[in-house]
Formats: structure tokens, C-alpha cells, sequence
């Protein structure tokens, strides 16, 4: 690989900090641009203020710059089509096309394209915005619950709702139809048979042809410990799940990951980057719960650290299609990554809170931010989930154990954490 390759990594968050920390590790890295970064990131390169959202804005600067690689964080600009876009002004983008981040752009495209290419998934049903009392009748006709109601577009891992009752069938359409942040992502509604199990995560990286296991790990999505409460973008995460055995990940392998990248082909729309697939180990085997077009957040904390590959080569790699010549390459250890959050996270929550502590961590632990910023002298947070903080051992006991000696050392006025990350996978080590 030549040296000096110059960067831009598109977004603000504990992912995209994680992602500037292992980009910044490869000797071939030149200049790594954050467009908007964060503190943390301002600490691995150059921050900028560049509107992402206008795709000829960052062909500009990636011209004028000498970008010699994109690396797209969030899902929507994925979704939006700026990897097209700066594809055709001759610049490479590590992620997947519009066509392809479909998959994550659509729950309706992607529980269709599940049925046609026979990859395992809950049972489901489609309805417009203005079907809900369809909806509301077709739920009621099953009589089953929990039943899941789906926002078909993005909607920050807030678009999902498990209701245990037709009384919280009926609230949640409510929301659906009258919260203004959800409406745009509910023109269309999918509801979706519950399915039984544990929830894990397998991440992939493709170059259209060519695909490669990356790691899996286990999030925990809900906002109270027991997994109870309001969905949220993501409390923690740990790595790997021991659901995932070797046999298991096999038949993840052969059902899922291979029917989706052939069937991308297939589409005419092959997959390039990173493919999240979300699963639900059932009775029956493992199932996808959802497809998502980028890395995770937070298992994107917890699954880097791992990896032994340069990531930038692999990045590069991928948008040359020579995924063929790389293996994977992973340390032994166990990682379990914590998210600190604002108090009141997922609904409103204060913000310029003085946090204190990150740098009395150890040299072990990584500490990631995401809603932070500088004020004066002071980081101060500004966002809902504010921190992750990563803790690693030779055992998930002691993974966990680290990553919480290290959370108590950290604090700002409401900090909220999950104090059970981790909790189901040391069942099954036990």
C-alpha cells in the first residue's frame, strides 16, 4: 500500500471516535479530516465544518484537499446516495451505494428481499400511514403478543416499539402518526411477529464480491437494566457474545451472510463496506431481526479494539475489491463497552454538564466520546449518550470488571449507565 493516504471520516459519535483511534494507529494514514468529529476526535485530526448534507460541498473539499478516502460513519448519508455521488467525481468511498443501503433504509425492502432470497426472518406485514386502523385490526386478529411495530425508514434506532398489549399497540401508532421525528420514517409501517431469543450482532465487510466476518458482539438497546424501558440508540455493548458459538456463527455464515451478499449481487445493487446483521438466536436457529448499512454504535467501540488488521487497508482494500487477499485477524480478549448518558435519555435531557475523570482511566481502557464539546477549558456534554467507555480482559468477568472500575471514575451532574452490560453473556459462561 502506498503511505500518506489523506481521510475523511463523516460523523460525530462514539463510532466515528472509535473509527479515528484505529484509522490513526496505520502507518499509511496522512491526514485524517472529522467532518464534524468531536473532542475526542479532535485529539486523532483536524476537526472541519463542512455540510455533509451537500454532497457537492464535500466533493469540493475532497478535491481541494486530496482526499484520497471517504469513510461515511452515520447511515443516512449512505442512505441518501454519497457514495454515488462522490463515486462519480472520482473520489472512494468506503461504504455501500444507495441501492445497497437499501437494506437499512427500508424495513419493507429488506424483510422483501429477506423472503426472496430465503434468509431466516420474523413474519411480518406492510401497511401505508394512512392504514393504521388496518394495522391496529390486523394486530388484533392475532391476538399475540408482544408484537413489533417497525418505522420503515431511519428514525436513529427510535422507530421500533415491542408492545406487550393492543393498549400500547394503540399508543405507539399515536406516536407514530403524531411525533414529528417519526413521521417521516413512518410513511410506512411494518409490524412483525416477536421472535423469542437472545439478540446479537454479526458484523461484515464486503467489497461486492468478496465478504469477511469482522467480529459480533451483543448490544443492549433498552434504556433500564433488564433490558426494560424505552428503546435507545444503543446503552453498551460487549464482545464477543458467547451466543454466538462456532457453530452458530457457521450457520450464520451459510443462511445469512452468503444469501445476502449473493442476493445483493443478484439485485444488481453488490454490497460494498460494512453489513451490521442484526439477529435473534431462536429455538430455530438464528433469524434477522434487521440489516443495518454501517457499523454499529456502540459495538463499533467494542468490536475495533480487537481487530489486528489495519484498518485503513482494509477500508482500502474494500473499494479496490481486493478483500480476496486479507483474513481476518483478531486478539483473544474479551471487550465490553459502557455508554454513559445524559439523565433523561431518550426524551429531552440537560445538556453543558462539566464531565470530570476521563483522563484518570487506566492505560487499558479507552474512553470514546460522542455528545461532547470544549466549553473554555472544560468538555461539557451535549448530547444524550455523552461517553463509552471500553473495558478488556481475558474473560468477559474481567472485561466487564474493567470497563466498570474505569466508568466509576468518570462523572458529570445526571450520568446515567446500565449497570448489567455484559449480564446475559456471563450466563453462559457460567
Amino acid at each position: 500500500m502506498d503511505t500518506n493516504y489523506n481521510v475523511l471520516l463523516i460523523g460525530s459519535g462514539g463510532r466515528e471516535h472509535a473509527i479515528a483511534w484505529k484509522l490513526s494507529k496505520s502507518p499509511d494514514l496522512g491526514t485524517l479530516y472529522n467532518a464534524p468529529g468531536n473532542p475526542g476526535t479532535a485529539e486523532l485530526g483536524l476537526n472541519i465544518k463542512l455540510n455533509t448534507d451537500h454532497f457537492s460541498s464535500v466533493a469540493d473539499f475532497c478535491k481541494d484537499h486530496s482526499i484520497d478516502l471517504v469513510v461515511v460513519g452515520p447511515e443516512a448519508p449512505l442512505v441518501n446516495g454519497i457514495v454515488d455521488y462522490l463515486e462519480k467525481e472520482g473520489i472512494a468511498v468506503f461504504g455501500p451505494k444507495k441501492s445497497a443501503a437499501m437494506l437499512e433504509g427500508s424495513k419493507q425492502f429488506a424483510k422483501e428481499f429477506m423472503v426472496k432470497y430465503k434468509v431466516p426472518t420474523a413474519d411480518y406485514a406492510v401497511f401505508s400511514s394512512d392504514e393504521f386502523d388496518d394495522a391496529l385490526k390486523f394486530v388484533q386478529s392475532k391476538e399475540s403478543y408482544p408484537i413489533v411495530l417497525k418505522a420503515d425508514g431511519l428514525a436513529a434506532g427510535k422507530g421500533v416499539f415491542i408492545c406487550d398489549s393492543e393498549e400500547e399497540v394503540k399508543k405507539r401508532l399515536d406516536t407514530l402518526k403524531n411525533d414529528e421525528k417519526l413521521q417521516e420514517a413512518a410513511n410506512k409501517l411494518v409490524v412483525e411477529e416477536f421472535m423469542e431469543g437472545e439478540e446479537a450482532s454479526v458484523f461484515v465487510i464486503a467489497d461486492g464480491h468478496t465478504s469477511h466476518i469482522l467480529h459480533n458482539a451483543q448490544d443492549h438497546k433498552r434504556i433500564g437494566e433488564g433490558d426494560t424501558g424505552l428503546n435507545t440508540g444503543g446503552m453498551g455493548a460487549y464482545s464477543p457474545a458467547p451466543v454466538l458459538t462456532d457453530e452458530m456463527l457457521d450457520l450464520v455464515k451459510h443462511e445469512i451472510i452468503e444469501r445476502t451478499i449473493t442476493g445483493m449481487q443478484l439485485e444488481e445493487a453488490a454490497y460494498h463496506g460494512i453489513l451490521y446483521v442484526g439477529l435473534m438466536i431462536t429455538k430455530d436457529g438464528p433469524k434477522v431481526v434487521e440489516y443495518n448499512c454501517r457499523f454499529g454504535d456502540p459495538e463499533c467501540q467494542a468490536i475495533l479494539p480487537p481487530l489486528e488488521n489495519d484498518l485503513l487497508t482494509l477500508m482500502i482494500a474494500t473499494t479496490e475489491q481486493r478483500l480476496d487477499e486479507i483474513s481476518i485477524q483478531l486478539d483473544n480478549d474479551y471487550r465490553c463497552c459502557v455508554v454513559l448518558a445524559s439523565d433523561g435519555y431518550p426524551g429531552s435531557y440537560p445538556k453543558g454538564k462539566v464531565i470530570t475523570g476521563i483522563n484518570s482511566v487506566d492505560d487499558d481502557s479507552l474512553v470514546f466520546q460522542a455528545g461532547t464539546k470544549n466549553d473554555g477549558d472544560d468538555l461539557v456534554t451535549s448530547g444524550g449518550r455523552v461517553l463509552s467507555v471500553v473495558g478488556k480482559g481475558n474473560t468477559l468477568k474481567k472485561a466487564i470488571d474493567h470497563a466498570y472500575k474505569n466508568v466509576n471514575k468518570i462523572d458529570f451532574e445526571g450520568c446515567y449507565y446500565r449497570e448489567d452490560i455484559g449480564h446475559k453473556g456471563l450466563k453462559r459462561t457460567s
